[in-house]
């Protein structure tokens, strides 16, 4: 795309503020577009593991390896940076088999994989048999990364419109033209990205285009400080756990996702028994008798496609209009704007996101 073109983004998660600030690094202008607040939605209640652990395609881990490299930039900027670090991940199931099934696996690709059966900050009576430590791996906290790219983008003329509602694509002869929202406003644009998390398929439904939807009812609960010495990121059958800036927790699991209840307009609730029985369980993993008290605790969809995997790239049903929905959100944050960036303002698809197109749930 020459000067003088626009885009605009629609999400003030990652994978939109990533997006629009890669474009306007790269001469676009960009008005970034969300229904509320930056990172209020997915990306301000998800644990933002660093990895790419487990099995999966072989494209896919590729993508999240190249993810996870963009953060290693990004940290080597600064290494002191509270907000982003790479301090390892631990994995452990009540299936020791399974634990060394996952191992093997891992190794079989070149993923840095040991099985141990102890770790520094946490109880050895809390510690099974056997785990899968992950040195490699790292956790970011997307609303501080959010912060520090949206402070870039507007730094090089990006606009960034809060509070706006509800967004719909606009489209004229079938091509995405720009967004509408319940706000009253229009935005005019030479090309439109849906990054909005779960409700990205709702949008792209008005435009007759079907992304099949598995995102589930989540919930992110943040602790008060504690003295815990623990650095790494925790998955456990329990509970899963990660260090936050100014020496707080961040808490999640989905054993309690049947507890959340959801109203018609969309807000969650769920009973603070669930959250004090969810930092109890993260309690009993540290040493030193350490006692993790909620301080906050946020709810929401999680980001799934219907697949399990990634869906980037441009609707053929609809030129102009692309879309950035995906479950590994934190991991792929940086890459997949850049990627997206690259294909919008050149028209040039990259390989990369090949498996990932929307256009594979067509009929």
């Amino acid at each position: 795309m020459t000067a003088g073109k626009h885009v605009v983004v629609v999400g003030g998660g990652v994978l939109g503020v990533s997006t629009a600030t890669h474009l306007q690094r790269d001469g676009v202008a960009v008005t970034l577009v969300t229904e509320g607040e930056l990172a209020d939605g997915a990306s301000g209640r998800s644990l933002s593991w660093l990895n790419s652990a487990g099995t999966r395609s072989a494209a896919y881990h590729a993508l999240r390896m190249a993810g996870i490299d963009r953060y290693r930039t990004l940290f080597a900027q600064d290494p002191g940076r509270e907000w982003l670090r790479f301090d390892g991940g631990l994995h452990w199931s009540l299936d020791e088999d399974a634990m060394r099934d996952r191992h093997r696996a891992e190794v079989a690709h070149g993923y840095d994989s040991k099985l141990v059966s102890d770790h520094p900050g946490l109880d050895p009576a809390a510690f099974p048999e056997v785990a899968v430590h992950n040195p490699g791996e790292g956790w970011v906290s997307l609303p501080h990364l959010i912060e520090h790219l949206a402070a870039e983008f507007t730094t090089l003329g990006g606009e960034i419109v809060t509070g706006a509602g509800r967004a719909s694509v606009t489209t004229a002869g079938g091509v995405a033209t720009g967004v509408t929202t319940t706000g009253g406003q229009r935005f005019e644009g030479d090309a439109v990205v849906v990054a909005c998390g779960a409700a990205t398929p709702d949008v792209v439904a008005e435009l007759g285009v079907t992304i099949p939807d598995a995102s589930p009812l989540s919930m992110l609960v943040l602790t008060e400080p504690a003295e815990a010495a623990v650095k790494a990121v925790l998955n456990t059958p329990r509970v899963a756990l990660r260090p936050n800036p100014g020496g707080t927790f961040a808490l999640d699991h989905h054993w309690y996702e049947d507890r959340i209840t959801e109203a018609a307009d969309g807000t969650c609730s769920i009973d603070e028994s669930v959250v004090k029985e969810l930092a109890a369980e993260a309690s009993a993993l540290l040493d030193g008798g350490v006692t993790l008290t909620a301080a906050s605790w946020k709810l929401g969809r999680k980001p799934i496609p219907g697949d399990g995997e990634p869906v980037f790239g441009e609707l053929s049903a609809v030129p102009r209009c692309h879309v950035a929905f995906t479950h590994s959100g934190a991991t792929l944050g940086l890459i997949a704007g850049e990627l997206l960036a690259g294909e919008i303002r050149t028209g040039e698809p990259h390989p990369m996101l090949e498996p990932f197109r929307p256009d594979r749930f067509r009929p």
